[in-house]
């Protein structure tokens, strides 16, 4: 029997492994390793997708008219630009699927999000590189490696695992030094941890080359549902509706998210609470002799003295029940990224890794 030969590209991609979620024998475990909501959704979106529940024999809606609309008034921005896919991830997706492919090159910076590889390998296109400053996005080297083939740009801001931000002109500064052909992908899966920041939709609402992502799956609580969205120019709008699934949304994904991005006051209260544990968790971790970047997002990189430090303090903190991600895929093989958890899951955290110091 012939076996069939996958597209080129596909064999390189590593497959993905998510954050750990059990611990053998121990029953009350705290998982931080996956930047989820510690509270989880709000109290109107879990109504809303029970009140659902008892439709799931109707086929969910294909335009996604009610959770465009919704997003529109909140955020401001034109219904008809929008788009939902199952997850941000879907939609990063679909830009490469429509965008690039053989001999075409997809740039992102040196720790980005490890999907970017992934969608570029998929499409046959070829991913580059650029290196960063520190942990932080180097817009220089992001520019000095566009070419004439470059034609997706992915640029997560806040970033994951870092949660080192750069300021909007340069964003804009990278934008205007896009070649023809090109578009800038703003990954904005952490935009609402960043009081009054909207995640580049200024930008995109001015400039046909720039595309903004969002998801549902980190401040509201509903990875579960697996909800993003995006904004981009009517012309690219036109072209991602034409491969997307057109039933690629659940009723039940889509009720709880509608109600979710309406319910704003979750989100203040959940963004405020991180910021006050993001502060207190850093401090804490430099208290401890262990270095940590100021991060914008809901999760914290603690960096240890090397490796073997490293992977000594996740073992420590698994015997003590907690669950942290080990991000030396993403280069980062000294460090641990944390998610800021609720107070006594924080608590929990600086007491182990007190702990762990003390002993080490």
């Amino acid at each position: 029997m012939t076996v069939m030969t996958p597209q080129p590209g596909i064999m390189e991609i590593a497959l993905y492994q998510g954050g750990e979620s059990h611990i053998d024998g121990v029953a009350d475990v705290l998982k931080l390793s996956s930047n989820e909501n510690p509270f989880g959704p709000s109290d109107v979106s879990v109504r809303a997708i029970a009140d659902s529940a008892a439709k799931v024999h109707r086929y969910p809606s294909t335009d996604h008219a009610a959770l465009r609309r919704a997003i529109g008034e909140v955020h401001g921005l034109d219904p008809d630009r929008l788009i939902i896919g199952v997850g941000s991830d879907e939609i990063l997706t679909l830009l490469a699927q429509a965008y690039a492919g053989p001999g075409d090159e997809v740039l992102y910076p040196e720790h980005g999000f490890s999907l970017y590889r992934i969608i570029a390998l998929a499409v046959g296109a070829t991913p580059v590189v650029a290196a960063e400053d520190g942990r932080r996005v180097d817009v220089d080297a992001l520019i000095s490696a566009l070419t004439p083939a470059t034609r997706l740009v992915y640029l997560a801001n806040p970033a994951n695992p870092a949660g080192t931000m750069i300021p909007q002109d340069e964003v804009t500064r990278l934008a205007d030094a896009l070649p023809d052909q090109c578009l800038l992908v703003l990954d904005g899966a952490y935009a609402e941890f960043v009081e009054g920041y909207d995640g580049g939709s200024a930008l995109v609402s001015e400039r046909e080359n720039v595309v903004m992502t969002r998801t549902f799956s980190k401040i509201y609580g509903l990875g579960g549902l697996r909800v993003g969205w995006g904004y981009a120019s009517q012309e690219i709008m036109d072209v991602l509706n034409r491969i997307r699934g057109p039933f690629n949304m659940s009723g039940l994904a889509l009720a709880g998210a509608e109600a979710a991005v309406r319910d704003q006051e979750f989100v203040t209260r959940c963004r405020q609470v991180n910021a006050d544990e993001r502060a207190r968790l850093t401090g804490g971790l430099h208290q401890l002799g262990i270095a940590c970047d100021e991060s914008f997002a809901n999760f914290v990189l603690a960096r240890f003295s090397d490796e073997a430090e490293a992977l000594a303090a996740n073992a420590h903190l698994k015997r003590a029940g907690i669950l942290v991600r080990i991000v030396k895929g993403y280069g980062f093989a000294d460090a641990l990224r944390i998610t800021v958890g609720r107070p006594e899951d924080n608590t929990r955290v600086l007491a182990a890794l007190g702990a762990f110091r003390g002993a080490s």
